[in-house]
């Protein structure tokens, strides 16, 4: 794969204080406010919550996550598949003819899984409420597909179940989507979805919000750009929604897991950049 080159980074002090400004670790309202309830209660929950992960890529590496899932079969060991890029941020690459153990083929996988803050793995446990964000890049060439196209998803390790929820990468028609859904539940709903093409080619912010369960909530913002000021492109909230964590944990994974059985014009050498993971537990 050709080396694509990524958008000129930000300084680490110029997005710390970006995410200072939007206070992105707070819980995202999963509803409507309860009877009496006011601005200050509010903000009183939102100061509850812990911020518990913020990886730096510059010194934590790829120990920020529990593990990297890519070319487990070990056919192209001289490829870089995750790495810190910049200083500041994670590139995942993923190539046209990668091949996953599993499903016979079919499929292909850069992924990191799970959540480590100093040494320790961050578990997302039932009746636990958390939230996370992160801003992402997606080039031209990560393209929308007619079959599975998971760029996150949470599963719960001790059974590989899931996944529970996906942001997807899909297609109707001519038309690519980014849609966030209740992969679960039946018939795998949207929680919110909008039109791939004007969120390309730029850093992107997406905020999630998870209570966890076999009847969970789940929230979805993403935004247009960063900091407190960027322009929401689309959010969307759902209750019933089932991720539990099997008495063991949700764990979120981050990267390209995707079926190679779309339009192969839709398959091609490309990447994927994240930067400024946090998650806060309510």
């Amino acid at each position: 794969m050709a080396e694509l080159p990524p958008p000129h980074p930000l300084s680490r002090r110029r997005v710390l204080g970006s995410m200072a400004a939007a206070a992105v670790g707070a819980p995202i309202a999963l509803g409507q406010p309860a009877s009496g309830a006011t601005p200050a209660s509010a903000a009183s929950r939102a100061a509850a919550a812990q911020l518990l992960w913020h990886p730096d890529p510059s010194s934590d590496g790829l120990k920020a996550f529990e593990g990297i899932e890519a070319d487990r079969g070990g056919a192209h060991p001289d490829r870089k598949y995750v790495i810190v890029e910049g200083g500041d941020h994670y590139r995942f690459n993923i190539w046209k003819d990668d091949r996953d153990t599993t499903g016979g083929g079919d499929r292909q996988r850069t992924e990191s899984k799970g959540m480590v803050q100093d040494g320790s793995a961050l578990k997302m446990r039932d009746g636990e409420t958390w939230s996370l964000g992160y801003e992402m890049f997606m080039p031209t060439s990560l393209h929308g597909t007619s079959k599975f196209t998971h760029i996150f998803q949470t599963k719960t390790p001790v059974d590989n179940g899931g996944p529970y929820i996906t942001l997807d990468l899909g297609r109707s028609g001519s038309t690519e989507l980014l849609r966030a859904r209740a992969y679960a539940n039946s018939g795998s709903p949207d929680i919110a979805s909008t039109n791939l093409a004007p969120l390309r080619n730029k850093w992107i912010t997406i905020e999630w919000t998870f209570t966890i369960g076999s009847k969970g909530k789940a929230a979805c913002v993403v935004r247009n750009g960063t900091g407190s000021g960027a322009p929401v492109a689309v959010q969307g909230s759902m209750s019933n929604v089932k991720m539990p964590d099997q008495d063991d944990y949700q764990r979120p994974k981050w990267g390209i897991y995707r079926s190679v059985e779309s339009a192969s014009s839709d398959i091609l050498d490309t990447y994927l950049l994240f930067r400024n993971f946090r998650a806060s537990k309510a």
